[in-house]
């Protein structure tokens, strides 16, 4: 039997959080954290300032639920996509093209790494779990690499996980810095490099 849809309360306050939280996504990256507004995001949702706190009481808050919101979307998709170290170069590289498509939070992301690296940021212990747990996950990854013979000798795996997130990091700055720039290329090519065979005679 199929389930009835949503009703309710509940449900129309799941959709207001939604609205609330795009349009904190979207001031955020037009203003910045520090100078986006809650009555500015109130606006955009459509509601008021007063109806904005009855869902988020701060600031902080929302910028919470947008980075969430972004890693969730983003980590289903990946979860979808790769099963295999083989896969995880064309993944990253939708990725990179996803991201070129929206500059802003691009911008917004990387401004808020940066800044949250102060640990009064409220942003600041999300960022250190978000780091840990990509680092884990492409540790786990290049361990496989490592166990079929594949990683450069001399390269542990903990090392190249760390060199990817620079890689992946540092790709994107550049090309907020210069939009002609090619860094799917070169991210496909650091892959290639963290991908050779070592057992071959």
């Amino acid at each position: 039997m199929t389930q009835p849809k949503g009703r309710g309360p509940y449900a129309k306050t799941a959709a207001r959080r939604a609205e609330i939280i795009r349009a904190a996504r979207d001031s955020f990256a037009e203003h910045g954290f520090t100078e986006a507004s809650l009555r500015d995001i109130a606006e955009r949702a459509g509601i008021t300032h007063a109806g904005l706190l009855h869902h988020f009481a701060t600031k902080d808050d929302l910028l919470s639920e947008v980075l969430a919101e972004r890693d969730s979307q983003e980590w289903q998709y990946g979860q979808s996509q790769v099963s295999d170290m083989d896969e995880l170069a064309p993944y990253l590289a939708d990725v990179l093209r996803h991201h070129q498509k929206a500059p802003e939070l691009m911008r917004l992301w990387i401004e808020l790494a940066a800044a949250s690296s102060r640990p009064d940021h409220p942003a600041h212990d999300y960022f250190v779990r978000r780091y840990e747990l990509s680092r884990d996950n492409f540790t786990e990854g290049m361990r496989l690499q490592e166990q079929r013979g594949q990683l450069p000798p001399g390269l542990a795996p903990e090392h190249a996980a760390v060199l990817l997130q620079a890689v992946l990091n540092g790709l994107q700055l550049q090309w907020l810095l210069d939009d002609d720039l090619d860094i799917v290329g070169p991210m496909r090519a650091f892959m290639q490099l963290t991908s050779q065979r070592t057992d071959t005679p």
